[in-house]
């Protein structure tokens, strides 16, 4: 089967799967303090994540990252990543991962690993039990610190990704990148991102550019550039004095687009080329109308990857959300 290529000629390697709109937090960036949920009935089942999945993987995606809401709370899902697990062992897949909240991990590390997952990403702004607290709505720091200690004594890399607030926490910058090197884990920091409507909550006044946060970096440590890409959207720095590497996400302020090898699925079946961008195809109706024929569903996918943009349109400098998106983090999954 002839690889994913799209209209500027990218080659699609890099899927990430929404597998459920729920989550066990409500992060005030990501959710609003009372959401409404789909009806499971609008959810890929697992068979269908598994189907679904496996096609892009027979199209030449190698890296699969399972993202949410929170993946660890939809219910079976280790069935779905045992079954994903044959990919590994034929050689069809490179690597799976996931990112997650780190709440369920105590539960469920050791079988992640015996999946063949070797890398997770885990979201984690802060290390104040009260700031915790208020920017999860429902979080409690220690139960995310065990999932952390648990995933490390089953043999998981750990990477940890910081969304960098203003006024929130700024003033942890280094306590964070302190605690990171100390455990021997990487450490990312994202900016955060005009996605859904989260109520009271200002995104132009939570924006803390990278730029700044990287000048702060420097003024304590020296900061080299590194030439090393990991498929995703990062750019990586190493700090010299402790050795740790220090990824930025920064949609706003550099545009990551000219590499882009990624798609999105949304928990219902949706494809997203872009995560700044609404447009989207539907990959639930050709694999719920052909249950027993994929040939229709590859036909939609490479339909949908044919409408890939060059880029998006985030824009904070206007002072209003250029390019905001309606739909929330945890329906896209990040």
């Amino acid at each position: 089967m002839s690889q994913l290529i799209d209209p500027f000629q990218r080659a699609i390697t890099y899927l990430r799967v929404s597998v459920t709109d729920r989550c066990d937090f409500r992060c005030v960036y990501c959710m609003s303090e009372n959401m409404t949920f789909l009806p499971k009935k609008e959810l890929l089942t697992l068979e269908e994540l598994d189907r679904l999945c496996s096609a892009f993987i027979g199209m030449g995606v190698k890296k699969l990252r399972i993202t949410g809401g929170e993946p660890l709370v939809r219910k079976g899902i280790m069935t779905f990543f045992e079954g994903m697990s044959r990919h590994l062992d034929s050689g069809a897949l490179s690597e799976l991962t996931l990112t997650t909240n780190g709440s369920q991990l105590a539960k469920f590390a050791r079988p992640l690993a015996d999946a063949g997952v070797r890398r997770i990403n885990i979201s984690l702004d802060t290390l104040d039990e009260a700031k915790f607290a208020e920017i999860t709505r429902w979080g409690r720091l220690a139960q995310v610190l065990d999932g952390i200690e648990a995933a490390q004594a089953a043999g998981l890399r750990v990477k940890i990704n910081t969304v960098a607030l203003k006024g929130f926490n700024e003033d942890e910058l280094f306590t964070l990148a302190d605690w990171c090197a100390r455990k021997d884990m990487d450490l990312t920091f994202i900016e955060v991102m005009p996605m859904g409507d989260i109520g009271n909550e200002n995104r132009l006044g939570q924006y803390w550019s990278l730029k700044d946060l990287r000048a702060r970096l420097a003024e304590r440590f020296t900061v080299t550039d590194l030439a090393e890409r990991t498929g995703g959207p990062a750019r990586y720095v190493r700090l010299e004095e402790t050795g740790q590497k220090i990824g930025f996400i920064t949609p706003l302020t550099h545009n990551f687009c000219e590499s882009c090898n990624r798609v999105r699925i949304t928990c219902t079946g949706e494809i997203y080329t872009c995560l700044g961008q609404e447009g989207k195809s539907d990959l639930r109706a050709p694999l719920r109308r052909h249950p027993e024929d994929d040939a229709p569903l590859q036909d939609a996918i490479r339909a949908a990857i044919g409408l890939k943009p060059r880029g998006h349109d985030f824009d904070y400098s206007r002072q209003e959300l250029g390019g905001q998106m309606s739909r929330h983090m945890s329906h896209t999954g990040g």
